[in-house]
């Protein structure tokens, strides 16, 4: 896997270091209406504050459109008197994130794209933000062939830096800026310039594998050492491109992040996208939630990675309403591979991504490396430098899963002069691993229990041997597609009564441009260069969807962010043609609305959704309050002074008009039963229509709908429905499955509904 794809990291906070800091990151939330009138500058007001409980503390960055304030770096005791400090909102600690880290237009159905043309001049005025590690600007899927001018509206700029200059920009690439400031305050060390440039440049690849799988231009013959070739892509070829650097080789810090969507919005940017998360906070103490709702509440559309935390439930990163929040998929693309042994027996897996000579038929000796190793633990994972050269060379090893990543063991066995190597998945529940890797030695992946048929083989004779054959690449594979074993699950751990993740999209073997600083592991040791590669995780599924509502907003560009998203989701499938449920490739099974969401974008029935639920700033701040907030976490998050009474008086989660339903019912061992209603608003974005529902019935819970069919006369008409959901006790942790649609004969506008017992 690549490292910096499907990293399993969490939020590091300070106070959970062994060795943490005496000092830490803050970001400072002011209340700009109680700017003392002996200031006449916002910018002395924050410097008098700070000042007044550090001498030696300086200001980071100051904020103007996401919040109303500053970021520093401050003792806890310092925090704690800043607080005291009059027009202070809150002081929040600074939290880190990582990264969740072309065949998919066609899967997608873009390939026919007369439904877009309406909107294809207007996409080009359109500017895609991309938060994550910068930008390759020489790859050819920056290039701005037949584009026009820059649309007078960008007010962005290309900043210069070491290895990037202003001409690294172009019609394509309209705007690139770097944020580190808070990434050397947090690791109390400057930038190491020879591993990650204090520019824009993308030294690590993870940041132009995403904005061009948003919008990069198309590229005929892109291909991985011939693997996937075609033409390359982005969703929104069109579009343009504007990059923000925030990631760096030890996270994505929050001052920054909020330092860089607060100069997205004044750049004028359209949609931004974001390919990573943590641990899921409050939003009042999340900076990526923060800084996401200042810019929903000026109408950009917000995509971000559901992360890689799967197949754990409540692993969910990105979880505040205002996101579109993407979990991952397979597409109709792979690349098997086989494992025959000398008994005659052959074993499918994924094959890797090897230029070099294949196998073929031969056949050579295979070993464990466990029993390859003079410390057998080590030896069965492949570690680096567990393997004995004398035990492997020329043979096919055996790695588990664990402790290093698959690329790295491939190494590992190919600097022990091993042939091949059987990757075997480590645990028992899990299918065929899905995800595939530029590996430095032929490789076959498989699951546990087909690992363990091989090692019984290796028990059962005195002479082993096996051989390895590569099928390349094969296309229409079925079923696809599949949600990522990778993929974070629900339920939403901070409200329960939102349904996370929105929705799935490609986020498998994904191919997109690359970095010319790296080869495609990652790996330092890794001297290959290639100008495309394929990568997994939800940072892919989350740049497809940001293209995508690109799309949207050039055919529907009076659409708000809310409806665009309800659009992607009522509209999504959850079902293959034959009728099935999508299956999870952790069992094989029919997977949930936890893991998939409204199901599957389909981004052509987006165009023509029927109806919408839309939401508008007011929802989201009544949301707030309803969700039991304080005033000044409230703030903290809207940058707004709000008067909850009468959200408190009038409104209520069940009423938060989201396009799919969560129902979360106390757990009871008297067996009560409980009864909750939900309300919804839909609005007529279609032609005049009658639209009937169809609700799917769940043992233990009855559900009504009222009224049961809605007439729309007009375009934008609003009409509003009531569900009532009475449900019996269940064991506590149960969860059960249903769904709602509504529909004119034409338009389908579906939403699941997902109980849980707790």
């Amino acid at each position: 896997m690549s490292v910096t794809t499907l990293s399993q990291y969490h939020v590091d906070d300070d106070h959970n270091l062994k060795h943490a800091p005496k000092k830490r990151t803050y970001i400072i939330h002011m209340d700009e209406s109680n700017k003392p009138t002996v200031f006449n500058d916002h910018l002395n007001w924050y410097d008098s504050s700070l000042k007044s409980v550090s001498d030696s503390a300086n200001m980071l960055y100051t904020y103007t459109h996401v919040i109303h304030g500053f970021s520093t770096r401050l003792s806890p005791k310092e925090a704690e008197l800043l607080k005291k400090q009059p027009g202070v909102v809150s002081v929040v600690p600074e939290i880190r994130y990582e990264l969740h880290t072309t065949g998919t237009p066609e899967f997608l159905g873009l390939g026919n794209t007369k439904a877009f043309l309406s909107g294809s001049d207007k996409l080009s005025n359109l500017v895609i933000g991309v938060l994550d590690t910068g930008v390759w600007p020489e790859s050819q899927s920056y290039h701005d062939e037949g584009f026009g001018p820059i649309p007078s509206s960008w007010k962005g700029k290309c900043e210069v830096g070491p290895n990037f200059n202003s001409s690294s920009c172009n019609k394509k690439l309209v705007g690139a800026r770097f944020f580190y400031r808070g990434y050397e305050e947090r690791t109390g060390r400057r930038l190491d310039e020879n591993s990650d440039s204090k520019s824009p440049r993308d030294e690590g690849g993870h940041g132009t594998h995403t904005s061009t799988t948003a919008a990069g231009s198309a590229v005929s013959g892109a291909n991985l050492f011939g693997y996937a070739s075609g033409t390359a892509s982005g969703m929104a070829p069109t579009a343009r491109v504007a990059a923000y650097k925030v990631c760096w080789n030890g996270g994505c810090y929050g001052s920054d992040v909020i330092a860089a969507v607060d100069k997205a919005i004044q750049d004028g940017v359209h949609v931004l996208s974001m390919s990573f998360g943590g641990a899921a906070h409050e939003y009042y103490a999340d900076s990526v939630a923060i800084a996401a709702f200042a810019a929903a509440a000026r109408g950009i559309v917000v995509s971000a990675s559901a992360g890689n935390g799967g197949p754990r439930s409540r692993s969910l990163s990105n979880v505040a309403p205002w996101f579109i929040t993407v979990g991952a998929g397979t597409i109709d693309r792979d690349f098997p591979g086989y494992v025959r042994l000398g008994n005659g027996k052959l074993f499918e897996g994924i094959s890797s991504l090897y230029p070099g000579k294949p196998l073929q038929g031969e056949w050579i000796s295979i070993v464990d490396g466990y029993n390859a190793s003079e410390k057998t633990e080590d030896g069965a994972y492949c570690l680096p430098g567990s393997l004995v050269p004398e035990k492997v060379a020329g043979k096919i090893v055996i790695c588990n899963r664990g402790g290093n990543t698959r690329a790295q063991k491939s190494l590992v066995v190919k600097d022990s002069r091993g042939a091949a190597m059987i990757f075997v998945n480590d645990r028992r529940s899990y299918k065929e691993e899905l995800v595939t890797d530029a590996d430095f030695v032929p490789t076959i992946a498989l699951s546990l229990k087909k690992g363990d048929a091989i090692r019984s083989y290796l028990n059962s004779v005195a002479n082993p041997i096996a051989t390895i054959v590569v099928e390349g690449t094969k296309l229409a594979v079925q079923p696809s597609p599949v949600v990522a074993t990778f993929s974070s699950r629900g339920p939403n751990s901070v409200t329960p009564e939102v349904l996370k993740p929105d929705v799935l999209a490609p986020g498998v073997n994904i191919l997109a441009a690359w970095t010319g600083k790296v080869g495609p592991t990652g790996l330092h040791s890794d001297t290959r260069q290639v100008s495309f590669n394929i990568i997994s995780g939800t940072s892919m599924s989350c740049p497809h969807v940001t293209g995508l509502a690109a799309l949207i907003k050039s055919v529907h560009p009076e659409w708000s962010p809310a409806a665009i998203k309800s659009a992607l989701m009522t509209t999504a499938y959850w079902t293959y043609k034959n009728g099935e449920t999508i299956q999870d490739a952790v069992t094989g099974n029919p997977a949930t609305p936890f893991d998939y969401g409204a199901g599957h974008v389909d981004p052509v029935a987006a165009l023509d959704p029927g109806l919408v639920y839309d939401l508008t700033l007011q929802d989201y701040i009544w949301f707030l309050c309803v969700s039991d907030y304080t005033t000044e976490q409230i703030k903290t998050v809207t940058n707004r002074n709000v008067n909850c009474k009468y959200a408190k008086r009038k409104y209520s989660l069940q009423s938060f008009n989201y396009p799919s339903f969560a129902v979360p019912f106390e757990y009871g061992a008297d067996n009560a039963s409980t009864t909750v209603k939900y309300t919804r608003i839909l609005t007529n974005v279609g032609a005049p229509a009658t639209y009937k529902v169809v609700v799917s019935q769940v043992e233990s819970v009855k559900i009504s709908v009222n009224p049961e069919s809605l007439t729309f006369v007009k375009a934008n008409q609003k009409l509003a429905y009531t569900v009532t959901f009475a449900a019996g006790s269940k064991p506590s942790t149960t969860s059960q499955f249903a769904r709602l649609e509504w529909s004119d004969g034409k338009h389908i506008v579906g939403s699941p509904i997902a109980f849980t017992w707790s």
